[in-house]
C-alpha cells in the first residue's frame, strides 16, 4: 500500500511539473515558431518583410536603417563578417546594429556570413566557426529575443550532393541551445543558399527536431535555380505542406546567374503568408548594381528592382505588419477578445464548375486596424493556406472536375492577431467536360 501511494505521488508530482513546463515554454518571451508559423511571444503571427543591408561593406551607413523602414518593411537582415572572408563584427558593433534595429522599429535578422559556399569558396568558414562566433556575441545579444533572429550560417556550402549540412546544421543549433541562446534561429541551405541538390528540402524535418526549443525557420535563397513559378510554387509548396516554417533570405529580379521569378516569389509569399527580404539596399559592387534597390544609399532614388519590390503587386508595401514588440503602449490583446473579432460568419459556396468555386462570408464589423481573410483549405486535420483577400469573396480556380474541396477562413488584423476559425464549407466539382 505504502509503494503504491509513493508511485501515485511521484506521478502526481511529475504530472504536474510536466504542466508547468510546458506552459513555462507557452509563455516564454521571443519570437518562436507555432504550428509552422513564426509567431511573436504574444501570439500574433510574424511575417517578415524586409531587406538586405550589407553592414560589412557599409557600417558608415546607418541612415540606411530609418530609410528602410520608411519603405515599408518590417525586418532587415543584416550579413555580419567574423574573420575569413570579411571583417570581424566586434561585440560593440553587434550591439550598435541590434540598437539601430530597434530604434527603427525593425526585427534584426543577423547573419554570419563568412560560411558563404564553403567547399568551393577557398577563404569560406565552417558551420562550426559561425558558431564559435555567436557564442562569442552572447552578451550583446542575451536579452534580444524579442526583436533578434539569429541567421546561423549564410549559405553554408557550395554545390554539391555530398556535404554534411544535415549533421553540421544540427549540431550548431543543439551546441547554441546548449549555451543558453533562446533566440529564434534561422539555418540557410546549402548550394549558395539556393538547395540546388534539395538537401535542406529533404531533411529538414531531421534538422527540426534538433532544436529542442522547436524554434527553428528554414531559409532559402533564390536566384537563377528559380527562374519559374513552378519551380517557386513546387519548393516553398513542400515546405508549406509539411507545415515547416520558411522565409525566402534573398532574391532580386535579375542576376548575373539567371533570373529568378521575382513576381511569383512574392505572389506565392504573400498568398501564404511567408517572409521575404530583398537583396539588397544599396552599394553592391558595379556588376551586380541592378541588385540595388536604391542608388547610392538614397532613398529618394529607387532603382528599377527598387520601385517593384517596394511598390509593385505584392510588394513591400502590401500588407506589411509592424511587429507587435514595438507596440510599447499596447498590451498584449487576443483577437477573440472583442465579441466583434470572432471566426468569419455566414461562409458559404456560390458558381461551383470543375474548374472553380466563389466563397462569400459576411465582412468582419470594426477591429483594430483594418482586416485581412486568409482563406485555407481542409484535408483532416491539415490546412493549407489558399490565398489571402480583403474583401468578403474570392473566386478559388485551378481545380479537377469531380473532386471534393473543403475551406475556411480566418480573419487578421494588421497586427497580424488572427481570429478563430470559420465553420468549414465542402463542395464537390462537377465532371469536366
Amino acid at each position: 500500500m505504502l509503494a503504491s501511494l509513493l508511485i501515485g505521488l511521484i506521478g502526481l508530482v511529475a504530472a504536474r511539473m510536466s504542466v508547468e513546463v510546458r506552459g513555462q515554454a507557452k509563455s516564454r518571451n521571443g519570437i518562436q515558431v507555432r504550428d509552422g508559423r513564426l509567431v511573436e511571444a504574444s501570439g500574433s503571427d510574424l511575417v517578415l518583410r524586409g531587406v538586405n543591408h550589407d553592414v560589412i561593406w557599409y557600417p558608415d551607413k546607418n541612415d540606411a536603417f530609418a530609410a528602410i523602414k520608411a519603405a515599408g518593411a518590417n525586418a532587415v537582415r543584416v550579413p555580419l563578417g567574423f574573420g575569413h572572408q570579411f571583417p570581424e563584427a566586434t561585440p560593440d558593433e553587434v550591439a550598435n546594429v541590434v540598437a539601430l534595429c530597434r530604434q527603427n522599429r525593425l526585427i534584426c535578422v543577423l547573419d554570419a556570413q563568412d560560411t558563404a559556399g564553403f567547399g568551393e569558396e577557398k577563404k569560406a568558414a565552417t558551420i562550426d566557426q559561425a558558431v564559435k562566433f555567436w557564442l562569442g556575441m552572447r552578451r550583446v545579444l542575451e536579452g534580444q529575443e524579442d526583436h533578434v533572429i539569429i541567421n546561423v550560417a549564410a549559405e553554408p556550402f557550395g554545390n554539391g550532393t555530398a556535404w554534411p549540412w544535415v549533421e553540421q546544421t544540427s549540431g550548431a543549433i543543439r551546441e547554441l541551445r546548449a549555451a543558453g541562446f533562446k533566440h529564434a534561429l534561422m539555418v540557410d541551405a546549402p548550394g549558395w543558399g539556393q538547395d540546388e541538390s534539395f538537401i535542406m528540402r529533404d531533411n529538414a524535418e531531421k534538422v527540426a527536431a534538433a532544436d529542442p526549443m522547436g524554434d527553428t525557420v528554414f531559409d532559402i535563397h533564390m536566384y537563377g535555380r528559380f527562374g519559374t513559378a513552378a519551380k517557386v510554387d513546387s519548393y516553398l509548396g513542400s515546405f508549406v505542406a509539411r507545415r515547416l516554417p520558411i522565409v525566402i533570405g534573398e532574391f532580386a529580379l535579375e542576376h548575373e546567374f539567371g533570373n529568378p521569378d521575382a513576381d511569383a516569389i512574392m505572389a506565392y509569399a504573400q498568398t501564404h503568408d511567408l517572409g521575404y527580404f530583398g537583396w539588397s539596399w544599396s552599394g553592391n559592387d558595379s556588376r551586380n548594381k541592378d541588385l540595388d534597390l536604391v542608388n547610392n544609399f538614397d532613398a529618394n532614388n529607387r532603382t528599377a528592382w527598387g520601385r517593384r519590390f517596394i511598390n509593385g503587386p505584392n510588394g513591400l508595401t502590401t500588407n506589411t505588419r509592424e511587429a507587435t514588440v514595438f507596440r510599447n503602449a499596447m498590451q498584449p490583446v487576443s483577437f477573440t477578445d472583442d465579441p466583434k473579432n470572432r471566426a468569419p460568419q455566414q461562409l458559404s459556396l456560390a458558381d461551383v464548375t470543375s474548374r472553380s468555386v466563389r466563397l462569400t462570408w459576411q465582412r468582419r464589423p470594426g477591429g483594430f486596424g483594418g482586416t485581412a481573410y486568409q482563406v485555407v483549405a481542409l484535408n483532416g486535420a491539415a490546412e493549407t493556406p489558399v490565398v489571402t483577400t480583403y474583401g468578403p469573396d474570392v473566386t478559388l480556380t485551378g481545380l479537377d472536375g469531380s473532386t471534393e474541396y473543403t475551406y475556411a477562413v480566418y480573419a487578421r488584423d494588421l497586427l497580424g492577431r488572427r481570429s478563430p476559425r470559420s465553420t468549414p464549407v465542402a463542395a464537390i466539382t462537377p465532371p469536366a467536360r
